[in-house]
């Protein structure tokens, strides 16, 4: 069963900044001030809240929301001041403190046995905590690669066939039943929950959030092309071993064959496109631009920095005992 296609409806706002902006974006509003934005917790719901509803006009939108929105001028001039504050948190909290080299093998570290959100459901996790799991995760996976694909037009050479490459496998490599966004949808009709894009906005952590809108961040500004590329480089590097370990959770908890298929094909893709995104895709942007180092360096550390809180946020809500890892 294959996500609906459509606009989502508005979620509800989470504080004032997000309430002002939803309201904006009914008709029925004043913006908030983008001063505003300064005085907001950079990782806070409100703020995260606000950001992703400014960040979906440039994805499907929202039902009942001009299109025309999307290049609101005061929205952006708000986004923008949004944007600042989370991007200054993150540059304080993960600074590039290692070389490319460096911080690059360290994703090839596994946490400690247990301690991290893969590990727990591997071994304990029930079939409602891996129903709050993909919960969280539908957020991004409805829209799998999608604010990668922003990152295309601003390579060039062999980084961008090798961001094409993984990009095709990523969208079904031409086959509609297999673009990882439908094998999302079919993994969460396979544990009961509603398929269609953006249902579970209101149950999104900020931790949750603020990683979608960090994939968005960097993929909506040029500027940022190198951090997009360090965060698809964190991705995918990280991303076997914990899709393993999550098959296995979702055949142990007897899930259904469409939600182990859904991670055992991330188990071969992505150690394939794991070697594509460091020897072609980093590489190649490398070799052309290296002044850039810092900023894939940036984006790796920020993911990080995020992924931690997320599991930090759902250890905490399933096991309050447990040890914080990814």
């Amino acid at each position: 069963m294959a996500g609906r296609t459509g606009e989502p409806t508005l979620p509800r706002g989470r504080g004032d900044l997000s309430e002002a902006v939803l309201a904006y974006m009914r008709g029925s509003g004043e913006l908030p001030a983008p001063a505003l934005a300064d005085e907001a917790d950079p990782y806070g719901e409100d703020l995260h809240l606000a950001l992703y509803v400014c960040y979906e006009l440039h994805y499907r939108g929202f039902a009942g929301v001009d299109p025309a929105r999307e290049w609101d001028p005061p929205l952006l001039e708000v986004r923008a001041a949004l944007e600042r504050r989370f991007e200054t948190a993150l540059r304080s909290d993960a600074p590039p403190d290692a070389d490319l080299t460096a911080t690059l093998d360290a994703l090839l570290v596994e946490p400690v046995r247990g301690t991290g959100v893969s590990h727990f459901l591997q071994e304990s996790g029930t079939l409602d905590q891996l129903r709050a799991y993909a919960m969280q995760r539908s957020l991004y996976h409805l829209k799998e690669a999608d604010p990668h694909a922003w990152v295309l037009p601003r390579l060039s050479g062999r980084a961008k066939a090798g961001m094409a490459a993984v990009e095709y496998d990523e969208f079904g490599a031409g086959r509609a039943e297999r673009v990882h966004a439908r094998l999302f949808a079919d993994l969460m009709a396979d544990l009961g929950l509603e398929t269609s894009y953006g249902h579970y906005v209101d149950e999104g952590h900020a931790e949750m959030l603020a990683l979608v809108n960090l994939m968005s961040l960097f993929g909506l500004h040029r500027r940022l092309r190198g951090a997009l590329v360090g965060h698809f480089a964190a991705v995918e590097i990280t991303s076997s071993p914990s899709s393993r370990r999550l098959a296995l959770a979702m055949k142990r908890a007897q899930a259904g064959p469409a939600a182990e298929h859904f991670y055992t094909e991330h188990v071969e893709a992505d150690a394939v496109h794991e070697q594509i995104v460091r020897h072609d895709v980093i590489r190649g942007l490398l070799d052309e631009e290296p002044e850039l180092e810092a900023d894939v360096v940036f984006g790796i550390d920020a993911t990080g920095c995020l992924e931690d809180r997320l599991a930090a946020r759902l250890l905490s809500d399933w096991h309050p005992a447990s040890p914080v890892g990814g």
